[in-house]
């Protein structure tokens, strides 16, 4: 296992962890397997994605430093790119083979952690939630230091608004008082209940709803998991010691990874230990987990619409209504969600979109493409959207960034025309280099070494027409590539 320091004396610095992973299906079409919900920005309250938001809120914390955050590889260099464009420099990219979902991340988070830093608070957050009132989150941190410092385990339980049936609850031994806040001993965690047992759960001020944010320290936690879940802490110091850095990435070892328990932190840890702390937390939060929660926490017009792109309503009320593109128009309609993107159109009852995420595996089962994976696909030297594919050929806008450049590559069944339609590209064919400008275009010959550069400061696009036998992602050798990446 790598070092880690041991050193007793109290550090109050605040590290925190970001838990990047899931597919978000529950906004499916907007949130999909290759580009979840965490990344987008979500409805119209600011520009910035969950992601961002999440790392933002925190600002004002005192003695905070540079997060760990967990994804899984294919994601590594959008949240890389979404953490340079708010200016954060992460202590650390975590990649996970798979999901093993909470009570691992963390425990590897605290191992990492404890590399650089002297036992700092770990605050425990996941990328998709959404906090209006930053200032009164950040003050409940401030106060669960002082627990963490006691080597409690502390969580924040969201004063209910509702009766809810997608939330778990926490019990606290005594009813919260939110005029003195205090940390208070968990007495139980209850799953996700039913409406009666929900309505009856609101009434009682023990009864808080389980956000997934927590505050201990990197020891503590390691501790209790060793203590409490030893196969979790042999699995995962396992995986950590044989975890490697690839680029500003460290990739988790997969074939030690996949021994370790798919649990979360509540069932491994937070059900059995006696630190356990919760903290009453009121400060507009919300999960962003369905439609109908993402309407609820978006600016409205006057008769309860929100409106994203270009939309024209008339005698509608109460409805999320969004367009990629085309114009939406709706007439007569209400409580419904509308969202149009470039390959799938969504209607749905706004109080049905939970169903969503079955509908979404049912997709997945009959192996509907639009199920996982937008037209959009990210790539870390920028972006391609298809706009006409068949068989035998594809058609392809391609977005380069700025001193941004492609894999040097060549492809088997397949030959490609460029037409540059903004910018200034870089063209390497079997080793001779030309410049294009705008209204120029080259063709690569099937089978030829290619690469694509990107040398001016403005971004670079050109539509890209395939056609041959095959025109998979996966017909791609790749001789160089600038971000690691293999066939």
């Amino acid at each position: 296992m790598q070092s880690i320091k041991n050193i007793s004396s109290i550090n109050d610095k605040v590290l925190p962890v970001i838990l990047c992973g899931g597919e978000g299906t529950r906004l499916w079409p907007l949130s999909r397997k290759s580009f979840p919900k965490q990344f987008l920005s979500i409805n119209n309250l600011n520009e910035e994605s969950l992601l961002q938001n999440t790392q933002k809120r925190l600002a004002g914390i005192k003695d905070l430093i540079e997060p760990i955050l967990i994804c899984n590889s294919a994601h590594r260099f959008i949240v890389a790119e979404q953490m340079r464009e708010i200016n954060v420099n992460p202590k650390s990219i975590m990649l996970e083979p798979f999901g093993r979902n909470t009570a691992p991340a963390i425990l590897l988070a605290a191992f990492k952690s404890l590399e650089t830093e002297n036992n700092p608070h770990l605050l425990i957050l996941s990328s998709d939630h959404q906090i209006k009132n930053e200032e009164n989150f950040r003050d409940m941190i401030e106060i669960g230091k002082s627990y963490s410092n006691d080597n409690k385990l502390v969580t924040f339980g969201v004063v209910p608004t509702s009766p809810e049936t997608g939330y778990g609850y926490i019990k606290s031994d005594k009813a919260f008082d939110l005029k003195n806040i205090k940390g208070i001993k968990i007495s139980e965690f209850i799953e996700k209940p039913n409406l009666k047992k929900a309505k009856e759960l609101v009434k009682d001020r023990c009864f808080t709803w389980n956000s997934g944010i927590f505050l201990f320290k990197a020891k503590t936690i390691i501790d209790e998991i060793k203590k409490l879940s030893p196969e979790i802490y042999k699995a995962c110091e396992k995986t950590f010691s044989n975890s490697y850095k690839d680029f500003d990435f460290q990739r988790l070892d997969e074939q030690s990874f996949e021994d370790c328990p798919n649990i979360s932190i509540d069932n491994a840890i937070m059900e059995n230990t006696k630190k356990g702390i919760v903290i009453p937390l009121d400060a507009e939060w919300s999960d962003m987990g369905s439609w109908k929660s993402v309407w609820e926490n978006s600016d409205k017009d006057g008769d309860g619409n929100f409106s994203k792109g270009r939309v024209l309503s008339e005698k509608t009320h109460n409805c999320f209504l969004s367009s990629e593109s085309k114009l939406l128009v709706s007439l007569g309609i209400n409580n419904l969600v509308v969202i149009d993107t470039d390959d799938v159109t969504l209607v749905a009852d706004k109080n049905e979109s939970e169903s969503l995420k079955k509908l979404v595996k049912d997709l997945q089962v009959r192996n509907i493409k639009e199920a996982v994976s937008h037209k959009r696909v990210y790539r870390p030297w920028g972006f391609y959207l298809s706009i006409a594919e068949d068989s035998r050929f594809q058609v392809k806008i391609i977005h380069v960034k700025p001193g941004a450049k492609l894999s040097l590559q060549m492809h088997h069944h397949r030959s490609e025309h460029w037409v540059v339609v903004k910018g200034t590209a870089k063209v390497e064919i079997n080793n001779e280099i030309t410049i294009l400008s705008e209204n120029e275009s080259t063709y690569i010959p099937l089978g030829s070494k290619h690469r694509l550069t990107n040398p001016g400061k403005i971004p670079l696009e050109i539509i890209e027409i395939q056609s041959g036998s095959y025109v998979g992602e996966d017909d791609i050798v790749r001789f160089e590539d600038l971000y690691g990446r293999k066939n």
